[in-house]
């Protein structure tokens, strides 16, 4: 009995291994033909898709697919041209489905789409100077109903703050527990809502007393760095070049885009603030912000605010985080605030190309 059960043992490992094997080998039948491809295009292009066949079987039809949504169909090897215009920006992934001999297979490549906006370089006057708590880590900074709400950061010290903006003085206050470390904030629908950095939970309070309404978890495993809002969806900085859209009463991913310029896509965008339908961006030390389409991701203008830095007492900071990194823009004076984690100043800037 026990050699029958042995060899049955055998003889379906054999079987396993067999259909593993011929798994592999269709995977190998068919690729994506690189030579009619480029390592990167721009919105304006098309790809032209077709595959190789190197053991010549009969191609019945093809499905192709960029990023799981179908781009179009073809019967045998035709050449299949997909326009990239309505495609985000960043890596796609192209498939292709194919019917081939009564069975059918998938092989895949990835292509990147790039920008095709070269960035305005944009300009700026100091229109005025104000006090600012340089005990505050500054990660959050947004005007609501003339009130400037900023939301601090590191553990132990991280806040949420209602501001006179011209004398630097908190008016209220409250303190987070201290295993979290505060990070982006957005004020909607008379609701604050409130990142952390690698926690995965966020706090909405209501705008008047600052009490906490509920908590929420993030929709995936990010971390947690700018938040800004266009009068009905949230958008979401995670420290790479993503930035995720989401819906505020759920907190769950809408939408998302890549932050590129030109051909590089921008890491790091930190602090975000919603101005006249752009996004603008704070990239992580390089005190600079970055002006980005929302819909598109592509970066149209950069603002250069290295100069400001040299107008902040630093002495006894730390030079490589204690950096730009608080961005308010208020609609009534059309001005935008600007300051830094634990600088000693607030500048209201006017920009222009």
């Amino acid at each position: 009995m026990k050699k029958h059960k042995l060899l049955a043992f055998i003889l379906l490992g054999t079987v396993i291994v067999s259909c593993g094997d011929d798994e592999k080998e269709k995977k190998n039948l068919f690729s994506i033909d690189s030579a009619s491809l480029k390592e990167s295009y721009q919105p304006q292009e098309s790809l032209s898709l077709m595959l190789k066949n190197d053991k010549n079987k009969t191609i019945d039809s093809i499905i192709y697919y960029v990023n799981e949504k179908r781009a179009g169909a073809v019967v045998g090897n035709k050449k299949l041209d997909f326009a990239l215009a309505d495609t985000k920006l960043g890596y796609q992934n192209v498939k292709a489905l194919v019917y081939y001999e009564g069975q059918n297979v998938e092989t895949e490549t990835r292509i990147e789409v790039v920008s095709n906006v070269k960035p305005k370089l944009l300009t700026y006057t100091i229109v005025n100077t104000y006090p600012h708590d340089e005990t505050s880590y500054t990660q959050g900074l947004e005007f609501y109903r003339d009130t400037l709400f900023e939301g601090t950061g590191q553990r132990g010290t991280s806040k949420l703050l209602k501001t006179d903006y011209k004398t630097g003085k908190a008016y209220q206050s409250i303190n987070l527990e201290g295993r979290y470390f505060g990070e982006g904030i957005t004020i909607l629908n008379n609701k604050v809502y409130q990142l952390t950095w690698q926690e995965n939970i966020g706090f909405i309070y209501n705008a008047d007393n600052l009490k906490q309404i509920k908590t929420f978890e993030y929709f995936k495993k990010v971390e947690g760095w700018g938040l800004c809002n266009d009068g009905k969806l949230l958008y979401q900085s995670d420290g790479t070049e993503k930035i995720w859209v989401l819906d505020p009463e759920t907190m769950k991913e809408a939408d998302y885009i890549n932050v590129y310029s030109e051909a590089s896509k921008i890491k790091a965008v930190n602090e975000l603030e919603w101005v006249d339908g752009k996004i603008y961006g704070n990239v992580y030390q390089k005190d600079a912000v970055a002006v980005i389409n929302p819909k598109t991701g592509a970066v149209e203008g950069i603002l250069d605010l290295r100069e400001l830095k040299t107008k902040v007492n630093m002495i006894g900071h730390d030079p490589g985080n204690d950096v730009l990194n608080g961005l308010a823009y208020n609609p009534k004076t059309k001005t935008l605030f600007v300051t830094g984690k634990k600088w000693d100043k607030m500048f209201e800037i006017k920009i222009s190309e």
